[in-house]
């Protein structure tokens, strides 16, 4: 029986977290979203160059704010000491110009402008209101935007020329009368049935005025931005090691993080060829493969059965490990499998409303013709983006209210949240989910990936000689490594080279966090001896909430 926290005085430096929010909220209105809270669910925040100089202040005003405060127990020596190291990163980020070009093909704002409707509620006319209204505002927002990256031009601080192309590719999707926000308000219904003819009438009109909008972006980008765009991809070694600390909330070595991701790369390969042997004696890696894709028993047709297939596979999950390995309360065992209204090949997860009111969702953006899944490819992905991946993780801090003030409950890195969800599918092979060696081969296809990630991210940006003595990486021979190591067809492979090549350091964030969640397990074992406890140890560290790794290692070895 999962036992509910216990509830805990608040101290001024949870005061100052909770501050922390309520100004994101005033910076980014997009934050009531995320969080399902009250407010004005139509606006977005400055994007402008303008917008940039309040969130220094902010920052610094936390910071000065956060050093005159001791902590008065442990939770408080988290928050101090997680807060603290995220809000100086955000001012070094800053501060190295990356608000003037980010921009990319997955997660800039020419992205997140759109993305956030993926978020908002649809239940009620007054939510498709709402929708209505924050379409209205999306010009606002892509021109705020564009501002920010004109002056990056005008610095000589530019995106690379590939990742705008990138974009722009993307942007053709946006046509008159056509595309996301068109679908949407085509689509629009309530729960309750249709909406009023006045309301349907004000969404095609927002979404003609979304439209339109980025149609100004995307007009921008290819006459001023691409022909000022850098035509190198590569960020360097500075900048690279920022993004790698904002993404993991740890310092690592990167030479020798580059060496350990060659040998673990070849780990991979050799635990695959391993297993390819048990499915098909005799067969290489690819054989087995060919043999499984050949397997009927392991095809769902269709989207319906994708989404119906998820939900049954995340719900066995759930109710088993429940009573097993974890201590899942009642409000996280409600995660819905979605499929995602955009076409773009991802699986993603978005987590529950802080008051549970909109659960944790698992997402899948299924291509363009795409009709058939492969069960053996895709049940570790289940338990990634599920229990006991990232919904338990998010969830469960979430649920933490009584422990955790908001900013902890919001808090989390890349290295944080997909090492944990790398970690969990290891941890589903030890306890038999994954028997099934067609399974696992599955699931080592999807590590193998992340590993060869650490080497071409960091390879490329730091300009490493080519693992084959023949010269620096470049994006063609990127390709082709990655496409060696991964069995994707070639237009995916294609988009996660272009994604590693515009986000620098989030990649490696997976294999490298899920290591380092391996090393604070192997050292809290190593320290506790015969009193570790596997599932208290997870539930520890869950209950912390989404900190850096630097911080979560301090907490757990320290007893926190």
């Amino acid at each position: 029986m999962t036992e509910t926290p216990q509830e805990r005085t608040p101290t001024p430096i949870d005061a100052i977290a909770e501050a922390v929010v309520q100004k994101e909220i005033e910076l980014e209105p997009r934050t009531r979203v995320w969080l399902g809270a009250e407010g004005d669910k139509t606006q977005y925040g400055d994007l402008s160059r303008a917008g940039i100089e309040p969130r220094l202040e902010a920052a610094r005003g936390t910071l000065a704010a956060l050093a005159a405060e001791e902590p008065v127990d442990d939770v408080d020596w988290v928050t101090k000491t997680d807060l603290t190291r995220e809000l100086e990163l955000e001012v070094e980020t800053i501060e190295s110009g990356w608000w003037q070009r980010d921009l990319n093909n997955l997660a800039s704002e020419a992205q997140g402008i759109r993305d956030i409707f993926d978020m908002m509620p649809t239940a009620t006319e007054e939510h498709w209101s709402d929708i209505s209204g924050r379409m209205r505002t999306v010009r606002g927002a892509i021109d705020g935007y564009v501002d920010s990256l004109r002056a990056g031009i005008e610095a000589g601080n530019t995106p690379a020329r590939r990742q705008v192309e990138q974009v722009l590719e993307q942007l053709d999707d946006f046509g008159d009368g056509a595309g996301f926000f068109h679908e949407l308000a085509n689509d629009a219904k309530a729960d309750e049935g249709d909406l009023s003819q006045g309301l349907r009438s004000d969404l095609q009109g927002g979404a003609q005025s979304a439209t339109l909008s980025y149609g100004v972006l995307r007009d921008f980008l290819r006459d001023e931005l691409l022909p000022a765009a850098r035509e190198e991809d590569a960020v360097g070694r500075e900048f690279y090691s920022l993004m790698s600390r904002r993404f993991l909330g740890a310092t690592v070595d990167l030479d020798e993080t580059y060496e350990w991701g060659i040998e673990e790369l070849a780990r991979m390969r050799d635990e695959q060829e391993r297993i390819a042997n048990e499915i098909v004696p005799g067969a290489s890696v690819a054989e087995a493969i060919a043999h499984l894709d050949g397997d009927a028993s392991r095809k769902l047709h269709g989207t319906d059965a994708l989404k119906a297939w998820m939900q049954e596979t995340s719900d066995a999950a759930i109710a088993e490990l429940g009573t097993t390995h974890f201590d899942i309360a009642k409000p996280i065992e409600a995660l819905e499998c979605m499929i995602a209204p955009t076409q773009t090949g991802g699986i993603y997860y978005t987590g529950p409303a802080d008051d549970f009111s909109r659960p944790g969702r698992m997402w899948w953006s299924v291509p363009k013709g795409v009709t058939e899944f492969d069960t053996w490819r895709e049940l570790t992905t289940v338990y990634h983006e599920g229990v006991p991946g990232h919904h338990l993780q998010i969830a469960q801090a979430t649920y933490n209210r009584a422990q955790l003030n908001t900013w902890r409950r919001l808090a989390g890195t890349s290295g944080h949240a997909e090492g944990w969800a790398l970690y969990a599918e290891r941890l589903m092979e030890s306890l038999g989910y994954l028997d099934d060696p067609a399974d696992r081969l599955g699931m080592l296809d999807g590590q193998r990936m992340r590993a060869a990630r650490v080497v071409l991210d960091i390879g490329v940006h730091l300009g490493k000689p080519r693992l084959d003595g023949t010269g620096s990486w470049d994006f063609d021979y990127a390709f082709e490594f990655l496409k060696s190591n991964v069995n994707m067809n070639e237009p995916f492979v294609r988009f996660e080279v272009n994604r590693y090549f515009g986000w620098p350091g989030q990649a490696p964030s997976y294999k490298i966090g899920q290591r380092i969640f391996e090393q604070i397990r192997d050292e809290a074992k190593a320290a506790e001896g015969d009193a570790f406890d596997l599932k208290d140890f997870h539930m520890r560290v869950l209950n912390i909430g989404g900190v850096g790794l630097d911080t979560l290692k301090g907490a757990v070895l320290r007893g926190r």
